[in-house]
C-alpha cells in the first residue's frame, strides 16, 4: 500500500472534522457535568467499581451485549435484533478494522482522526497482498452487514409489524435529520469507495459497485463529489446527534458503568438520571410492552414519551405521565439497555410531592401502632426461640384466605413463628414511596425495622410482593433472610418438611409485577405448583407477564382502563383453559377475582388444600 495523496489530506474531510470535533467537545462537557452533579458518595461508588474485576467484566459484557450486539432485542424478536446489531456492531467493526489498516500500512498516519474513515481515498494498492485482500474483504463484508440493517430500518419505519412491532415512536425534527443522515452514510460510503476501487483496490462489494458505476458514470468525474457527500452526511449526523434519539450511542456505555456500580437516580434530571434519559433510543419497544396501551388513548403516557418530555424539561407532561404509570416495570424489562424509567418516574413524583405541604400527623399513630405490635411480638415470643417472623401486609389482611392458609402451613410443619401484624399492622411504606412521599416512608420503615429487630427472628416471611420489594430494597436488615411465602413453601417442600398430594387439577400461574420483575422470583412458585398439579403456560409470563390492572403504582388511571388491562391479562392466562388461576399477590387475587370466570386462588391456598 502507498499513499495516493501527498500529505494524506483533502478539503472534503472538513465537514466530518467539524462534526466530530463538535460531538467530542459536547460529550466531554456533558460527562464532566454529569460527574460533577452526582453526589460525592456516587462518585466514590463509581470509582471503586472500576477497580473491581467482577464489575469490570460485567461492564465489558454488558457494553458488548447491550450496545453492540443488542442481545435483549434478539430474545424479543430475532429480525429486530439483527437490525439493531447489524448497524451498531457493523459500524463498530468498520471503525476498528479501519484503524488496524492504518496501523499496519500507514503507521505515520496514526492519530489522524479522519484517516481511517477515508482510508480508501488516500491509499492506493500497488501489489495485492494476503493481508490487503483480507482487509478489503472484511471491510466490504461489514459494510454489507450495515447496509442490510439500514434496509431493515427503512422497512421498520414504513411497516413496523414486519419486524414484530405493533407501534413505533414519532420522531422529532432532530430525530429525522439524524435518521436520514444515518440512512445515507453507508450507501454514500459504498458509492465513494466504489468510485475509488479501480485506483485504491477493493473487495467483492466495492469492486462490483465499481464495475457497475463505470458502465454508467465513469470514475474520474464523480470520485470527489461522492467523498464530499459522504463527509457532509457524517458531519451533519454528528451535529444533530446531541439533540436526537441517537445520543444513546455514546451515552449507553456511561449509563452501563453507572448502573453496574449500583448507582440509582435520586433526581429525575441529575447524575445517573441524565445518563438514563439520553440512553433511551426511542426504539419504541416499550410501547408494545406497556399494559396501559391496550387503550390507544394511553400510548401518549408510555415511558418513551415520558423520557422525551424529561429531555425537554416539560414538567406538566412528565408529572402527568409519572402519575398515570402503573409502575409494573414491564417497560424496564423490555428496554434493550434496561433504562429504569420507573425509577425516573418515582424520582419525578418525589421531586414534586416532597415540596408540597402534607399532614404527617399519621406518623404519631404509626409510632403508637408500632409500640403496640412490639409488645404483642414480645408476648408471642415469650421465652421461645422463634425462627420466623410472618409479616402479612395490609393487602393480605383484605384477603384473609391467604393468612388462614399460611397459618395452616406453619402449623403443619410445626414452625416456631411470630405473626408481626396479626391484628392489622402498620404499612410497609411501599405505597408512600410510590406516591413520592419518601420522607414519610422512611419514618414508617424505621418503625418496622425496630419491630423486626425486637422479634429476634432471623427469617421474615411475607405474603405481599409489594412488601417484599420494599423490605429487600429499603430495610437494610443485616443478618435477616427475607422470603416471600412462595420461596418459603418451596424450601419446605425441598427439605421434606411439607408433604403434598398431587391433584388432577391444572393450574396457570400469574407472575405478580413486584414479585417477578420487581424481585426476580419466577421459578419457586412454579416448582410449588408443579408439586400439586399440572402447570400450564400463559401466553405471556415471567418478565413479560401482564399487570393485573390493580397496581397501587398508578395514582390517576381510571377504573375502566384498569378493567381493560385486567381482561387482557386474564385472556393471556387462560389461553390453555386451566382449571384455576394461581397468583402470589393479594392485590392480584382481589383484582382477578372480581373479573375472572376461572377460579382464582393464591398459591398458599392451593398448597393448604393439598397438604397430606
Amino acid at each position: 500500500m502507498e499513499e495516493r495523496i501527498a500529505g494524506g489530506y483533502d478539503p472534503f474531510v472538513l465537514p466530518f472534522m467539524i462534526g466530530i470535533v463538535f460531538i467530542l467537545t459536547y460529550l466531554l462537557i456533558a460527562l464532566i457535568r454529569i460527574i460533577c452533579i452526582m453526589p460525592k458518595s456516587d462518585r466514590k461508588r463509581l470509582g471503586l467499581s472500576l477497580l473491581k474485576p467482577k464489575i469490570i467484566y460485567k461492564n465489558i459484557k454488558d457494553i458488548f451485549g447491550d450496545c453492540l450486539l443488542h442481545l435483549k432485542i434478539f430474545k424479543c424478536n430475532p429480525l429486530l435484533g439483527y437490525m439493531h446489531a447489524s448497524i451498531a456492531f457493523g459500524w463498530f467493526m468498520l471503525i476498528v478494522i479501519g484503524h488496524i489498516e492504518v496501523a499496519l500500512f500507514t503507521p505515520q498516519r496514526n492519530g489522524i482522526i479522519y484517516y481511517p474513515l477515508f482510508y480508501r481515498y488516500f491509499v492506493a494498492e500497488q501489489t495485492p497482498t494476503p493481508k490487503g485482500s483480507l482487509f478489503f474483504f472484511l471491510m466490504d463484508f461489514f459494510l454489507l452487514i450495515v447496509l442490510s440493517g439500514i434496509g431493515l430500518a427503512m422497512l421498520k419505519r414504513i411497516r413496523s409489524s414486519a419486524l414484530g412491532m405493533k407501534r413505533t415512536t414519532k420522531p422529532c425534527v432532530a430525530d429525522r435529520i439524524a435518521l436520514y443522515c444515518l440512512w445515507a452514510i453507508f450507501p454514500l460510503r459504498l458509492l465513494a469507495e466504489g468510485f475509488t476501487a479501480e485506483i485504491s483496490g477493493g473487495g467483492f462489494l466495492t469492486k462490483s459497485t465499481n464495475t457497475l458505476l463505470a458502465n454508467f458514470f465513469g470514475n474520474d468525474i464523480n470520485v470527489l463529489p461522492m467523498w464530499w457527500a459522504y463527509s457532509i452526511v457524517l458531519g451533519l449526523f454528528f451535529l444533530a446527534l446531541p439533540f436526537s434519539r441517537y445520543m444513546h450511542i455514546p451515552t449507553e456505555p456511561l449509563y452501563i458503568l453507572l448502573r453496574n456500580a449500583g448507582i440509582k437516580p435520586s433526581h429525575p434530571r441529575k447524575g445517573i438520571a441524565e445518563a438514563e434519559i439520553y440512553s433511551c433510543s426511542s426504539c419504541g419497544i416499550c410501547l408494545d410492552a406497556c399494559p396501559m396501551n391496550t387503550q390507544k388513548k394511553n400510548i401518549k403516557y408510555s415511558s418513551v414519551y415520558f423520557i422525551r418530555f424529561l429531555r425537554k424539561n416539560n414538567t406538566q407532561k412528565t408529572n402527568e405521565i409519572a402519575d398515570k404509570c402503573l409502575m409494573c416495570g414491564k417497560c424496564v424489562a423490555a428496554c434493550p439497555v434496561s433504562v429504569d424509567s420507573c425509577a425516573l418516574k418515582q424520582s419525578q413524583r418525589s421531586t414534586i410531592t416532597n415540596k408540597l405541604p402534607y399532614n404527617y400527623s399519621f406518623l404519631n399513630d404509626v409510632t403508637i401502632h408500632s409500640e403496640t405490635h412490639i409488645s404483642d411480638i414480645n408476648a408471642q415470643s415469650g421465652s421461645d426461640n422463634n425462627n420466623v417472623l410472618y409479616f402479612a401486609g395490609c393487602m393480605t389482611h383484605l384477603t384473609p384466605a391467604i393468612i388462614k392458609s399460611m397459618t395452616s402451613i406453619f402449623e403443619t410443619v410445626k414452625e416456631k413463628y411470630v405473626f408481626a401484624d396479626k391484628d392489622g399492622g402498620i404499612c410497609c411504606g411501599r405505597p408512600l414511596i410510590l406516591a413520592g412521599r419518601t420522607d414519610a416512608a422512611k419514618e414508617v420503615i424505621e418503625k418496622n425495622r425496630e419491630l423486626v429487630r425486637n422479634s429476634g427472628c432471623k427469617t421474615i416471611v411475607l405474603s405481599c410482593p409489594i412488601c417484599m420489594k420494599v423490605f429487600k430494597e429499603e430495610y437494610n436488615l443485616q443478618g435477616v433472610t427475607i422470603l416471600h411465602h412462595t420461596q418459603y413453601i418451596n424450601n419446605l417442600i425441598l427439605q421434606g418438611r411439607l408433604k403434598l398430594n398431587k391433584s388432577e387439577e391444572s393450574f396457570v400461574y400469574h407472575d405478580p409485577c413486584e414479585l417477578g420483575r420487581g424481585c426476580n422470583i419466577y421459578n419457586e412458585p412454579r416448582n410449588v405448583i408443579s408439586a400439586i398439579g399440572e402447570l400450564k403456560k400463559a401466553d405471556k409470563e415471567k418478565d413479560k407477564s401482564i399487570c393485573c390492572g390493580g397496581s397501587l403504582g398508578s395514582l390517576t388511571l381510571d377504573y375502566a382502563d384498569r378493567t381493560q388491562i385486567t381482561r387482557e391479562s386474564l385472556q393471556a392466562l387462560t389461553i390453555e383453559n386451566p382449571d384455576k388461576i394461581v397468583t402470589a399477590c393479594p392485590l392480584c387475587l382481589k383484582t382477578f377475582g372480581d373479573q375472572s370466570d376461572t377460579p382464582v386462588i393464591d398459591i398458599a391456598q392451593a398448597v393448604a388444600d393439598n397438604i397430606k
